[in-house]
């Protein structure tokens, strides 16, 4: 598994993201809408069944792993019925997401993209705005997050290998991090040793979950997370 390879003396690309809730232009209808494949790679935006257009509603951005794309998402679709959560998911333009080879770059923009179209088509509970990811996808939530808690009121990450922000650091969001013990794709120790005392360190309010696993997000810890992005804190 790929881990950053930039120096520490280079400089980064802008790791901020401008999109921000806003009163939509267009109403999204529930179920699933795609988007973006005109530009290479594409993603997906999915409305729980049964919602009200004019209610505002919880929402998560979700980042898949390595040679995974947007699709691997439709696993929640139930969840986010069941919820009441809507999902956005956007692919990465590579293999992976940019940051997990070295700098943040285009995988910033396209994702900044993604939040304008849906922000456009949702009204947005601005207490409840997730970045979430799943391995490579978790690695990156917990490296881009940290520079958008002006957004971001939550980062969840399912299995992630390592955390690395740049400048600057804004806010401080609630931090949900599961691992398997027996992950042999990234070892638990990445998150049991290292990731989590990070942000304890630093002030975060942090939830660590560690279960009898392999590579994976069983549903119970699935319901565990949402339980907790839709808990009152």
């Amino acid at each position: 598994m790929a881990v950053p390879s930039a120096t520490p003396d280079a400089p980064v690309p802008d790791p901020r993201l401008t999109a921000r809730p806003y009163p939509p232009r267009i109403r999204a209808e529930p179920g699933l809408t795609t988007f973006g494949e005109q530009l290479g790679r594409g993603g997906l935006l999915y409305v729980p069944r049964g919602h009200d257009p004019e209610d505002a509603v919880p929402f998560v951005l979700a980042l898949h792993g390595s040679g995974s794309s947007a699709d691997r998402w439709s696993a929640l679709f139930e969840t986010c019925d069941a919820r009441g959560v809507a999902l956005l998911a956007p692919s990465s333009r590579e293999r992976t997401w940019d940051r997990v080879n070295g700098d943040f770059g285009p995988d910033v923009g396209f994702i900044d993209s993604a939040l304008r179209y849906a922000f456009d088509r949702l009204v947005v509970d601005p207490t409840r705005i997730a970045m979430a990811g799943f391995s490579d996808g978790a690695s990156y939530t917990l490296s881009l997050g940290p520079s958008n808690g002006d957004l971001f009121t939550h980062l969840i990450a399912w299995s992630p290998g390592f955390t690395s922000p740049a400048e600057p650091i804004v806010g401080q969001p609630r931090v949900f991090v599961s691992h398997g013990r027996a992950d042999r794709v990234l070892p638990v120790q990445a998150s049991r040793d290292g990731i989590v005392p990070i942000f304890e360190m630093d002030g975060y309010e942090t939830r660590y979950l560690e279960f009898d696993g392999v590579h994976e997000m069983p549903t119970d810890v699935v319901d565990e997370t949402f339980d907790w992005f839709l808990s009152e804190g």
